[in-house]
């Protein structure tokens, strides 16, 4: 393989283009393709107004090249990332069809939150070449990229995935075993599981509890994580905790009967105005601003250490 691979997105949309950005930044010739037109003409516009916003070096958009058919736009490529929607059927036959255009050495990835790779990529025939890479939103700013090996990924493949990354300045993490949620939603969801049953439970509102997060345990997850943490405070200090706590902890096995109710009541958050929260246009507006700088402001010091 090149000493700088070629990668081919597919997908334009919110994550594919801010893949093909990373690439490209890091000095990666990148084709992207997408069935919509509209997002794939679009892509070289969002990804240049990325790196305005960011300060990177703006020619980098010039090594993003938009091409229309998939066959064309794997053809060439060393590594082929996936970054369409989040639907298994979807995914699996998008990945039959790239499989009839690529060399048999071309590591194929998909890139997606929760689904299993290996039911993602039971139908091809070189399955030791396949895995799974998740990205976090947005994809340049948020550094993890967890890189999923299933039964049949060769360990070639992952290392290379995980060089691959690294190099382009991502912080790679692998799952040694493809489970639904891979290791950072797992985590993220369980967290939110217990919010939501503490204020289906009355214990407290919505507002409450995220503020509790984010004025105390949230303040040190940067820096601290959970395991770390028990090391820290002790072992047997964390086993009490749990022998008192564990067994008041929602540990329902499917979704929260509050949850299903929001969304059948039209309840959906953002989308509608309105979910464990109302929402006016200028909160959600002040939000997502606020989420953006913070985001940049960790980046800024990342780049520093």
């Amino acid at each position: 393989m090149a000493a700088k691979p070629k990668i081919a997105v597919v997908g334009a949309g919110l994550m594919g283009h801010g893949i093909a950005q990373v690439f490209a930044v890091a000095g990666h010739d990148v084709t992207i393709t997408d069935a919509a037109k509209q997002s794939l003409g679009s892509a070289r516009d969002r990804i240049l107004a990325n790196l305005k916003d960011l300060g990177d070096d703006q020619s980098a958009v010039e090594r993003v090249t938009p091409v229309a058919a998939l066959s064309d736009a794997v053809r060439e490529a060393d590594y082929v990332v996936e970054a369409v929607l989040e639907d298994l059927g979807v995914k699996q036959k998008l990945f039959v069809e790239i499989e009839q255009h690529v060399r048999p050495d071309t590591i194929l990835a998909s890139n997606t939150s929760v689904i299993p790779i290996t039911d993602i990529m039971r139908g091809l025939h070189r399955r030791e070449r396949a895995l799974g890479t998740h990205w976090w939103n947005p994809p340049f700013l948020v550094p993890l990229v967890e890189v999923i090996e299933t039964q049949w990924t060769a360990p070639e493949a992952i290392d290379l995935t995980m060089k691959l990354h690294a190099d382009a300045g991502k912080q790679p993490a692998h799952v040694k075993k493809d489970v639904p949620g891979f290791i950072g939603n797992r985590l993220q969801h369980a967290l939110w599981r217990e919010a939501v049953s503490l204020v289906e439970r009355g214990i407290c509102d919505a507002e409450t509890v995220d503020k509790v997060i984010k004025a105390a345990f949230g303040r040190r997850l940067a820096v601290l994580g959970p395991l770390e943490n028990a090391d820290m405070v002790g072992t047997d200090l964390t086993l009490a905790i749990h022998k008192t706590v564990l067994p008041d902890i929602d540990s329902r096995p499917g979704p929260s009967p509050y949850l299903e109710q929001l969304v059948k009541d039209g309840k959906l958050g953002f989308k509608s105005g309105e979910g464990f929260r109302k929402w006016t246009s200028e909160q959600q507006a002040e939000l997502r601003s606020k989420v953006l700088k913070h985001l940049k402001k960790a980046r800024e010091e990342d780049a520093k250490q």
